[in-house]
């Protein structure tokens, strides 16, 4: 009883603290104010008291109704799959609804209009399905559930990308919406919502007693007549109906989920019903002083900042506290490269060499002719022009996939984990965060900041992941969900820059998308020459790769030096990062392909690997791009797009091989 009072009495400060927040009106006054509105006395108002009661104070009561929402279902999801790193952004479910409510908006917007609510839930669920059909139901209580969840974020949300990017009148809206934006204009919103949010009420009435049984165990509470599947489903559906009645009314707002019931627990919340209420209330005061946080840094910079944005950059590190604390033994996944059936030789060399001049001849010869009976692929040779505008495209991706390619062997190689690749890792994303940030809040073109600024990030990022991780000895677990919140924090800085609503928005999120459309001539030139001397140093170092891959120990007996080596190959993963991040932006995924499908193909050894996974990685990129080109002409498709979506899948077929081995 005590934490319930104290948790009321948070939400209560917090909510004085809000209101004070950007608004010219006493405490004293807004009393009063709130006292006439609910007598309905007519007094004569100013413009700072209009805008108190039709705007903050239905801000603030949507605020409270979605921020409790998200703390329960938080507390729902983690206590019934028993799991601390649950939560509605970490399940999928959240971008599960945004990817269906982007393509209802987009090809349904009369539908989508009147049905948005079911819409959202649609998405929600097959997120949801999807992520427990890769995991497994003996695995929701581990760490594969969250990395379920990590495939379905990164597929869905390149899908939506895609999509947007395609459709891009509608770009800024969406992305302000997706944002989680809690501006209100009336107290409209918060009409609709509170009804429809009734389903809480059979949570947190009946759910107690279903969570209790379930701690006993599943034998145990099948004894005192649970039935254990029906209830669990039942439960879920209502906590996926409240989360798509928040989505549909305010849009994503991530960690919310996650952070309340953490809390509550560290508060001393132990029963089921403790858990959920003190959740609600933390959940609540939470967006409170996100939504303060964002009504304070827009006034300050009169640029509009979403509230969700506050939510994850304030989540993000959060989340890699409680995964570092609360990861177990048990959470250590044990993935490994896939097997091969073939043996590598020069042959092997060879038909790769034969399958990029292949594709180059390709890229370069076809065109499409639009005619009145549709479109026709034809093959001759290019003009002038149109060679101009292709080889820096070609040249570019061959560049990019290649650095990409070879960076993910160095990764996987250094710290001896399959999952290791520049995207996964955050190194990527550290990149893409200053090359964002310089074109936000300094006003640089994304296009031309050069890579010292992605170098920088890179390199900030991978400092960050080795004294994170270094605890846990770079652990897959560890490695993976600080990639998810570096991520998580990019995406954030994404939706501040989109919901400016300028040319400025669209070039970035273009950019984001890893496309070679903008590249031109010096900058493919100077990115095929840089990163082709950084991989002459590193094959003449492979011999370092392969006694680090023997262990630091035997490394070490054999006369190397292992920390000048690790910090060296390092330096080369971030500047071949940071090189391809800066002229084409970031590229996901090829970093874990490539090197996977180098070890199918029979490449074990380091030199054998990094050779065929350079190759891979270059026709991988070459084909993205020019099919990227070609699907939908004239509309384009970013190869980074393209890679992300096959990476995606990939990434799922691994979580899926390694439940099924095991």
């Amino acid at each position: 009883m005590k934490r319930t009072i104290g948790g009321f009495l948070i939400l209560s400060l917090v909510a004085i603290f809000s209101l004070q927040v950007g608004i010219d009106v006493a405490f004293s006054e807004q009393l009063l104010l709130i006292k006439s509105a609910l007598l309905q006395q007519n007094i004569e108002l100013s413009f700072d008291a209009i805008l108190m009661l039709e705007n903050r104070l239905p801000r603030l009561a949507v605020a409270l109704f979605v921020g409790a929402t998200l703390g329960i279902v938080g507390s729902l999801m983690q206590q019934l799959t028993q799991n601390p790193l649950v939560s509605p952004l970490t399940l999928g479910t959240a971008s599960g609804a945004w990817l269906a409510l982007v393509i209802g908006s987009i090809w349904l917007p009369v539908i989508t209009a009147n049905l948005s609510l079911y819409i959202a839930m649609f998405g929600a669920m097959l997120a949801l399905v999807l992520v427990i059909l890769i995991a497994g139901f003996s695995n929701l209580s581990g760490l594969p559930i969250v990395l379920a969840g990590l495939a379905v974020n990164i597929l869905f949300g390149s899908i939506a990308t895609a999509i947007i990017l395609l459709h891009n009148q509608y770009a800024t809206g969406l992305f302000i919406w997706g944002a989680g934006d809690l501006e209100q204009n009336g107290w409209q919103t918060f009409q609709w919502l509170a009804p429809r949010l009734s389903p809480l009420l059979l949570i947190l009435v009946f759910a107690p007693r279903v969570l209790m049984l379930l701690r006993l165990g599943q034998s145990n509470a099948s004894a005192r007549g649970l039935s254990l599947i029906p209830a669990f489903l039942l439960l879920f559906c209502l906590a996926i109906w409240s989360l798509s009645v928040a989505i549909a009314s305010v849009g994503v707002i991530s960690f919310i989920g996650l952070l309340a019931p953490n809390a509550s627990r560290l508060m001393g919340a132990r029963l089921p019903r403790q858990e959920l209420v003190l959740s609600a209330f933390l959940g609540a005061a939470i967006l409170m002083l996100a939504d303060s946080l964002a009504i304070a840094i827009t006034n300050v910079s009169t640029n509009l900042l979403p509230t969700g944005v506050a939510t994850a950059m304030i989540g993000a590190p959060a989340l890699i506290y409680f995964s570092r604390v609360k990861l177990q033994a048990k959470d250590n996944l044990h993935l490994a490269l896939p097997d091969s059936r073939f043996r590598f030789t020069h042959v092997t060399v060879g038909l790769l060499v034969l399958l990029l001049l292949l594709m180059i001849s390709f890229a370069s010869f076809i065109h499409i002719d639009v005619t009145e009976l549709g479109k026709r692929w034809q093959f001759s040779l290019p003009g002038s022009y149109n060679w101009s505008l292709r080889w820096p495209r070609m040249l570019t991706a061959i560049s990019a996939g290649s650095a990409t390619a070879v960076a993910g062997v160095l990764l996987q190689r250094l710290i001896y984990n399959p999952l290791a690749s520049p995207d996964v890792l955050g190194i990527s994303a550290g990149a893409t965060l200053m090359l964002v940030a310089a074109s936000i809040f300094f006003g640089h073109n994304i296009y031309h900041s050069g890579p010292l600024l992605a170098l920088l990030g890179s390199a900030l990022a991978l400092l960050a992941l080795i004294l994170l991780a270094r605890k846990q000895q770079y652990a897959p677990s560890i490695v993976v969900l600080i990639g998810i919140s570096i991520g998580a924090m990019i995406e954030a800085l994404v939706h501040f820059c989109m919901a400016r609503g300028d040319e400025t928005s669209y070039n970035i999120l273009a950019w984001l998308a890893g496309s070679t459309y903008r590249v031109s001539q010096q900058a493919a030139l100077l990115l095929a020459v840089v990163v082709g001397v950084i991989l002459a140093l590193v094959f003449t170092a492979h011999r370092w790769l392969t006694l680090i891959s023997g262990g630091r120990s035997f490394a070490h007996a054999r006369g190397l030096n292992v920390q000048r080596a690790f910090l060296l190959l390092l330096c080369a993963v971030a500047l071949l990062v940071a090189l391809v991040t800066s002229v084409m932006g970031p590229v996901a995924f090829v970093g874990l392909l490539a090197p996977h499908i180098a070890v199918m193909l029979g490449a074990r050894k380091v030199l054998a690997q990094l050779i065929c996974a350079l190759l891979v990685g270059a026709n991988l990129m070459l084909v993205a791009d020019t099919f990227g080109q070609l699907v939908l002409y004239p509309a384009q498709i970013a190869a980074g797009t393209i890679v992300a979506i096959i990476g995606g899948c990939y990434f799922i077929f691994l979580l899926l091989r390694s439940r099924l081995a095991h």
